[in-house]
């Protein structure tokens, strides 16, 4: 299961992002962030932790209400935050994207074959025997064809992140959102699960990831976007933002995460 040709890179955004703003009380963690994603690209949120990386993405999924701004997928939604968003443009706008989280989040109760059918059964409404259908490809694509029946204490970090990820194809989403993906992983494990995401950057999906991987981001990202305090500082080709950026705090940034010692 893969993006249709139609949804390949081509000119017209999938995603457009305008002021979006949010606060916590008092402390503003978005201030006025603008994204464009068109189809089939690969952009990738770096930064500082506190600099708004993961709101951006709890808002793309509805997981955040923001306080403001415009969010339009593909000409067919439209969601104004500057005035109330209803329930049904929160749950189409919750429809269009998946998110892969920074610790999994499976249900420990549940095998794998059953946390990915959760979504696709329970909330899309799916055919139980279609879903269990797509979760076995799926599981088999990324190398988990045998873990059908494992439960997540049973699986690595990195199995664990690969079914989480494959939960996220189940969805059929439009943009596949993923949150600091390898962050919890033992170094050796870190490596699997980037190939999985490089093979579906190579087949078209559309995504957002926030990552601290610079090597990752700058082999799969189309555009790389630093935040720091809430606002976008500096955006462009990864060849430009990691190698030659044009401002001292992305050049801080990058230089330290190459340097750490």
């Amino acid at each position: 299961m893969s993006p249709t040709e139609s949804d390949l890179p081509g000119t017209a955004p999938l995603l457009t992002v305008r002021g979006l703003r949010k606060a916590f009380g008092r402390h503003e963690v978005l201030k006025s962030i603008d994204i464009d994603v068109r189809r089939g690209e690969v952009v990738t949120l770096i930064g500082p932790s506190g600099s708004g990386k993961t709101t951006v993405l709890r808002c793309l999924n509805g997981l955040e209400v923001p306080d403001a701004g415009v969010v339009e997928f593909g000409g067919e939604l439209t969601v104004d935050f500057s005035a109330q968003a209803s329930k049904k443009q929160l749950s189409a706008l919750r429809d269009r994207s998946a998110m892969v989280f920074q610790h999994y989040n499976l249900f420990p109760h549940k095998t794998a074959l059953e946390n990915i059918i959760e979504g696709p059964v329970q909330v899309q409404k799916r055919p139980k025997a279609e879903a269990v259908q797509d979760a076995r490809e799926l599981l088999a694509r990324v190398g988990l064809a045998d873990k059908e029946n494992s439960y997540p204490f049973e699986l690595s970090g990195g199995q664990q992140q690969r079914v989480g990820i494959v939960r996220a194809l189940a969805l059929r989403p439009q943009l596949l959102l993923f949150d600091e993906p390898t962050s919890a992983l033992d170094p050796e494990l870190v490596g699997e699960v980037l190939t999985v995401i490089k093979e579906l950057a190579d087949e078209g999906w559309t995504m957002v990831v926030v990552t601290h991987e610079l090597a990752f981001a700058r082999e799969v990202a189309n555009e790389v976007i630093f935040m720091d305090g809430g606002v976008v500082v500096e955006r462009g080709h990864p060849d430009t933002v990691l190698r030659d950026p044009r401002e001292e705090r992305t050049r801080q940034f990058v230089d330290r995460l190459l340097n750490p010692f």
